[in-house]
């Protein structure tokens, strides 16, 4: 009798211990909004300032499909598909902008089931003039990305790029920079990934995202 019980005291544990990693290995579920183009030189949800530009035509379109791409090799979260979270996002997009934008955002990752939300504005986006190897006219991008926990709506980190691209004579110390800018000068679209690339380094797991407080 005793040995029975134990047998199922064993198979109780190991049970809640398959269904305690089995629960820890679900990816929580991530939102990617459309970039938007923002029309002042302030950021709405952290109020730095940008410089504004010339915002090339399709480039919140290229930006979105970046982010989306590089969050997907990652593959700490599961991404709702981009397709779905467009269509309910041009739906709305309107109404998004009245009232507290953020709060309207925050309701929006909740309505499409998301455990976190990405954010982003873009301020400019400016295509090289010139070729890789002697540019008339620098690539120059500034944009930045807001995560929330849509829990209980917290903004969990945030960072942002702007830059235009410099030669290397101009600071000696931004040499490795310079070399994962490929020693060349870049499209918009190139420095606008290797920006994202290196702010994305800095984004903690899924984890610590849960724990923040």
């Amino acid at each position: 009798m005793k040995r029975a019980f134990f047998c199922l005291w064993v198979l109780f544990l190991l049970g809640g211990f398959q269904a305690r990693e089995a629960l820890a290995g679900v990816k929580p579920r991530l939102v990617i909004l459309p970039f938007i183009i923002e029309k002042e030189s302030v950021c709405p949800i952290c109020h730095t300032v940008f410089r504004k530009g010339e915002i090339l035509q399709g480039s919140r379109h290229i930006l979105t499909r970046l982010l989306y791409q590089k969050m997907g090799q990652k593959g700490s979260f599961e991404l709702l598909p981009l397709e779905k979270v467009e269509e309910r996002f041009f739906q709305k997009e309107k109404a998004l902008f009245e009232g507290e934008i953020r709060s309207n955002f925050i309701a929006l990752g909740r309505e499409l089931g998301g455990d976190l939300l990405f954010l982003g504005f873009l301020f400019r986006f400016e295509q090289r003039i010139g070729s890789s190897w002697g540019a008339e006219r620098p690539a120059s991008v500034a944009f930045d990305l807001h995560l929330f926990r849509l829990r209980d709506g917290k903004e969990v980190w945030s960072s942002r790029v702007d830059e235009v691209q410099r030669p290397l004579s101009e600071n000696l110390l931004k040499f490795g920079s310079f070399l994962r800018r490929k020693a060349r000068w870049l499209t918009a679209e190139e420095l606008a990934s290797v920006g994202m690339d290196e702010i994305l380094t800095r984004l903690p797991g899924p984890a610590e995202l849960e724990e923040m407080k």
